[in-house]
């Protein structure tokens, strides 16, 4: 977890799940989820199995299952994902990807 009063600038690679409540300046790479709550926000591109986005992401998403953008969130950058959900208020300004194997996605 990254609290809401911190401010990351550098890239983050793990294996397990992540939430942001802080500020992220860095690209995040996880084979798990990841949730950017609502006041949270992350200025890089990010790579994980599932998203759940509440607050602000400026940066390519790329996620093996589920996308889901909150009612309040925004997403600035593109989005390549297998199941997708926007909740009415989101906002989206990019390009959507539908793939059945995200992995072939990833390698391009």
């Amino acid at each position: 977890m990254i609290g809401a009063d911190a401010i990351i600038h550098g890239n983050i690679e793990l294996s397990g799940g992540l939430i942001v409540y802080g500020k992220i300046f860095g690209t995040i790479t996880t084979e798990g989820p990841i949730r950017v709550a609502k006041n949270g926000s992350v200025l890089g591109d990010i790579i994980a199995s599932d998203i759940y986005i509440g607050g602000k992401v400026e940066g390519n998403v790329i996620v093996k299952d589920r996308a889901v953008l909150g009612g309040l969130s925004t997403l600035l950058g593109d989005l390549t994902y297998k199941h997708l959900l926007i909740e009415e208020g989101a906002q989206f300004k990019g390009k959507c990807e539908l793939v059945s194997s995200v992995s072939d996605s990833i390698e391009d």
